[in-house]
This record gives C-alpha cells, structure tokens and sequence, in this order.
C-alpha cells in the first residue's frame, strides 16, 4: 500500500479536517437538523481499546467495509456518506437505491490516500484488519488528523487479531455485538431511535425464523472462499451464532479460528449434512461465486462423495452473512429455511 501521506499533504489535511470538523459543529446546527437531535454532542464511545469522541453528527462519513456501510444505510444515513469501499456482495435488497447516491472508491481496500480525498469527518470499519497496517490505513492516522474512527465490536470483543489470519475467538460471538454497533452508530449520527427500531426490527426476524425450529441433528459446514485451502467457519464467529440459533452443529466446531484453511481430505472426513457456501461477487480469491464452488465441489474427488453434494443439499449466503454483521440475520433465516427443505429440522 502507499504510504498514508507525505509531511506536506498531512498538514495540509489536517487543516482540512479541522476546518470540516469546525463546520460540522458549529452554530448552524445543520447537524442537528438532519438527525433532529439539537444537542447530545459531543458524544464518546469505548471502541476496541479505544476511546473515541465525536464533536458533531458526522456529514461526511466514509465506512470501509460493507457491513458497516450497510447499517449506515439501514439507518437512513445515505446523505451523510461521501464514499464507500470493500464490497463482497449486492448491496442488501432494499437499500439499493439508497445506495446508488454513495460514491464507491473501491471494491477492495481502498488506499487512505483515497479515503483522505474525501475529507472525511468520520471513518468505520468492521474488521480490525481493514484499519490496521496492512489495511486501508492504522486508526492512528486518521485519528492525527481530527477524523474519529469506529470499528464493529464484533470483531475484537472475545477475539484476538493480533496473529496472521482471520483471528481466533476466546468467546462465542453473539449478535448482542451487532446490536451494539447498530446502536453506537446511530448515537453517533445522533439517531438513537432509528438504531433502536433496526434493533427490533433484527431481534424479530430472529424469533419468526428460529421459533419452532429443532435442528440437533444436524451438521453444517461454512464454506467462504478458496479452493485450493478452503476457508472454513470454526465455532464461534458469525456461522457459529447461526449454528446455536437453529440447535445445530458445527462440523468445524473444535476450531477457534475464525476462518482456518482446512484441506479438502479432512473435511470429505468430516462429511457434514449441509453446506452453507458463501455466494461472493469480488474476484480476489478461487472460487468466489457458489456456482464456482458447487462445480468443484462436484467434480474433486475428495469431495464428489459427500453425502451433501451428492444428495445437493446446498445453502447459498452472501458473504456479508457469513460475516458479522446485520446480514447475519440473514444467514439464519436461509440456513433454517434451507434445513426445513432437506427435511433435517423440527
């Protein structure tokens, strides 16, 4: 990646960002009168080890992962964004249009010098890794310059990213997280009642989908990309709280890495029940798209034998409900509806 700036460009940035952030908290109260909040700023969050202040309802917030993009949208922040990047999949069925009004600078990681174009006055993320060197760019950065940064608590509460890899978890993941960053997000912006209906509105899709469901039966395993070595779900990130929602098992649930790259022998060993394969639209790994992962998945000979791909029990998810993020619902909405169709639920 590029460097983040040269001494120059930084002072001149900070400038800029100061000069933004003065704007937005300023006595014009346009903050104000696009969230419908008069005052409440600022407002401080602990984040990750950190703390961050926010002065004033950001208007130019640049969120650098989709998951984080997509609660913004579902909070009916789009006027409030100046630019997206790090897509996987569509953006989640509704929001399009919300969508189509936010510049998207990259499809992967974009370079901060691309972020910093934007005059950001508010950068999110949902991974670590993506504002961490080797990412997008260290939150430190930003942070010297006047621009408050925020990542999902999902990806640091019980999990220790301080390897290479995905991560390893310490704890089960709960979509507890994922409400809490709804609802941080929406105090930031100073919207608290729209984060409060979002959060509603996912605890009810929970309860309508996992009711009446027994699948103790039943075995699953989370295929999210790869065919050379695999990246397979172990227990207890986004696929473990749809596996524990539905009574499940993880066939893959002896692992505390987040995504381990397990070889095809072991997992024909393993022979789960379903597989829940990620349904991706970027092109940085094998086997990105399900149609490409279900044609190897058929034709290897470690896995053709399978007795999920031979009787085709398949779940597709988009890679954002494979991760942990609003779209998890998602993930268990169509893994049950999916075990109801092979006839593996109660």
């Amino acid at each position: 990646m590029p460097p983040i700036a040269g001494p120059a460009r930084s002072s001149a940035l900070l400038a800029a960002a100061l000069i933004l952030l003065t704007a937005c908290g300023g006595g014009t109260d346009s903050s104000a009168a696009k969230s419908g909040v008069a005052d409440g700023y600022p407002v401080t969050l602990k984040n990750c080890g950190r703390t961050v202040t926010v002065d004033a309802a950001p208007e130019r917030a640049v969120p650098v992962d989709q998951g984080s993009t997509e609660i913004l949208l579902s909070l009916g922040l789009a006027d409030r964004l100046a630019a997206t990047a790090t897509w996987t999949d569509p953006v989640l069925k509704g929001l399009e249009k919300a969508n189509a009004g936010v510049p998207r600078i990259s499809d992967n990681r974009p370079s901060s010098e691309k972020v910093l174009d934007q005059e950001p006055d508010f950068v999110s993320a949902s991974f670590e890794s993506t504002l961490a060197k080797g990412g997008v760019a260290p939150r430190e950065q930003f942070e010297k310059l006047g621009v408050p940064t925020y990542v999902s608590p999902a990806d640091c509460t019980a999990k220790d990213n301080s390897k290479d890899g995905d991560g390893v978890r310490t704890g089960a993941l709960t979509m507890d997280s994922v409400y809490g960053e709804v609802r941080d997000l929406a105090k930031v912006f100073g919207v608290p009642e729209r984060g409060e209906k979002l959060v509603a509105e996912l605890r009810a899709r929970v309860r309508r989908a996992t009711g009446d469901i027994d699948a103790s039966g039943a075995s699953l395993m989370y295929w999210f990309a790869n065919s050379e070595a695999p990246y397979l779900a172990g227990c207890c990130g986004a696929p473990g709280i749809i596996t524990r929602e539905l009574g499940a098992k993880n066939a893959f649930d002896d692992t505390h890495e987040e995504w381990p790259q397990i070889n095809w022998e072991t997992v024909a060993d393993r022979n789960p029940d379903v597989l829940v394969i990620g349904d991706l639209t970027r092109k940085s790994q094998t086997a990105e798209s399900a149609a490409k992962k279900i044609a190897f998945l058929e034709s290897n000979p470690a896995t053709k034998n399978m007795d999920a791909v031979r009787n085709k029990r398949y779940v597709l998810l988009s890679g954002q409900a494979m991760n942990p993020t609003i779209r998890t619902v998602e993930g268990v909405e169509r893994v049950a509806a999916g075990l109801r169709t092979f006839g593996l639920a109660g």
